[in-house]
C-alpha cells in the first residue's frame, strides 16, 4: 500500500519483489514496511557461514527436525511488517527440512547466527540480538570477523564472549554441540585474502 509518497510492503509483497532488487534483493530486508539495503558482506563474511555451516551439518538432526537455512527472511514483525535475514536459522521441531525450499516464514528459528562482518551490520546488532531472544529465539550466536570472537545469547541467562582459543557450544538449544571458534574464522585453502587482511 501507499503511505503519502511512500510504498509500504507486506513481507508477501516485500519477497515477491526482491528478485527485481540490485543482487536480486539479496542483501536486503524490510523494517516496518519499508526495503533496507545492506552493504555486500565481503569474502570472509562467505568463509565463516560456510565454516558455521559445515559445522552445523555435521551436528544436524533430521530425524529430530534439525537443520540449518541460510538468509532465510523471517517475519520478525507484522502491521507494518519486517522481514530479517540472519545469515543462519536453525529450526528444531517439526517435519525435516520443512523450512529448506521456502524464501520466507515466520516459524521461529531455535537459533539465529548474525555475522557482524559491515558497518551497517555492526551498528544494529546490539538491538537486533535483543528482538531476536524478545520474539523467541532461544539461542543467538554473533560472530565477529574483526575481532575473530564469538558471542552467545540466550534468555535470561548472561552473555558469553568467546575467543579464537574457546569453544562455541549450542548450549540447552543444541546440546552436544560444539566447534572451535577459530575454526569459524578459518580461511580455506584457495581462498587467498586481500592485501594487508589476516
Amino acid at each position: 500500500m501507499r503511505t503519502g509518497e511512500r510504498i509500504i510492503f507486506t513481507a508477501e509483497e516485500f519477497d515477491a519483489a526482491r528478485p527485481d532488487l540490485p543482487d536480486g534483493g539479496r542483501w536486503t530486508e524490510l523494517e516496518a514496511g519499508h526495503v533496507v539495503a545492506l552493504a555486500p558482506p565481503d569474502g570472509l563474511h562467505g568463509t565463516v557461514v560456510l565454516n558455521l555451516g559445515k559445522a552445523l551439518a555435521g551436528f544436524a538432526r533430521p530425524e529430530a527436525g534439525g537443520y540449518a537455512c541460510f538468509e532465510l527472511g523471517l517475519i520478525v514483525a507484522r502491521n507494518p511488517d519486517s522481514v530479517w535475514c540472519p545469515a543462519v536459522s536453525y529450526f528444531l521441531g517439526g517435519n525435516a527440512f520443512a523450512e529448506a525450499d521456502h524464501t520466507l516464514t515466520d516459524t521461529r528459528p531455535a537459533l539465529v547466527a548474525e555475522v557482524a562482518s559491515t558497518n551497517d551490520r555492526r551498528r544494529k546488532m546490539a538491538d537486533r540480538i535483543a528482538a531476536w531472544l524478545k520474539w523467541g529465539v532461544n539461542l543467538v550466536w554473533l560472530l565477529d570477523p574483526a575481532t575473530r570472537e564469538a558471542h552467545l545469547f540466550q534468555p535470561q541467562r548472561t552473555p558469553q564472549k568467546l575467543r579464537e582459543s574457546q569453544i562455541l557450544h549450542g548450549g540447552s538449544v543444541l546440546p552436544g554441540f560444539q566447534t572451535p571458534v577459530a575454526e569459524l574464522f578459518r580461511e580455506p585453502g584457495w581462498y587467498k585474502s586481500p592485501a594487508g587482511m589476516k
